[in-house]
Formats: C-alpha cells, structure tokens, sequence
C-alpha cells in the first residue's frame, strides 16, 4: 500500500491526530502552569529528598521541549516527532509481517 492510498484511507485518523497535537499545549503547558501543576513522581521525590540525576543531554526533547522554540510550539514539535516514530514503527513492522492492510 502507498503512502497514498494510506493517507486516503485513513485520513480521519490523521486529521484527528492532528488536532490532538495543536490543541495539547492548552492541557500540557498552558493549564498545567496556570494550576501549578507538578507531575505525581516529582512531588513523590521531593518529599523524599531526592534529587535528579542529569544523565546528560543525550535527548533533544527534555521535558517535551525544543530548545530555541517558545514551550508550547516545542510541545507540539515534540509530540509530532513522537507520533511519527510510532507511525513509522508500525507501518514498518505491518510490512514486515506481510499485513498490507496497515
């Protein structure tokens, strides 16, 4: 199957994805800040003292970020990036196994 023919016949996910991409900074960063949000793992570390190892900068995308682009655009680069590998994964592995209706 093409990419194509792929496109057209699921382009209604696509769209939706989409969407979902534009639209996750309001949840991710926006409404996160303004209720001070804090993931429940950090709050778990702080109250037990722990601080974070910096492993060093081995991802391009620390915290859903891009640096040199404002938060919430970097977000949405992020999470694009992201679903594009998970595409890719699984249209490659449908090929792989002969499933041609990926």
């Amino acid at each position: 199957m093409s990419v194509a023919e792929m496109y057209s016949k699921y382009k209604k996910a696509l769209i939706t994805i989409a969407v979902l991409l534009v639209v996750s900074p309001i949840f991710g960063v926006i409404l996160a800040n303004a209720v001070g949000y804090h993931e429940p793992l950090d709050v778990a570390a702080s109250m037990l003292h722990l601080h974070e190892v910096n492993l060093g900068d081995w991802t391009p995308f620390a915290d859903y970020t891009v640096p040199g682009l404002p938060e919430a655009i970097g977000y949405i680069v992020a999470g694009a990036i992201g679903v594009a590998i998970i595409l890719g994964l699984g249209v490659l592995l449908s090929r792989m196994v002969g499933n041609e209706s990926a």
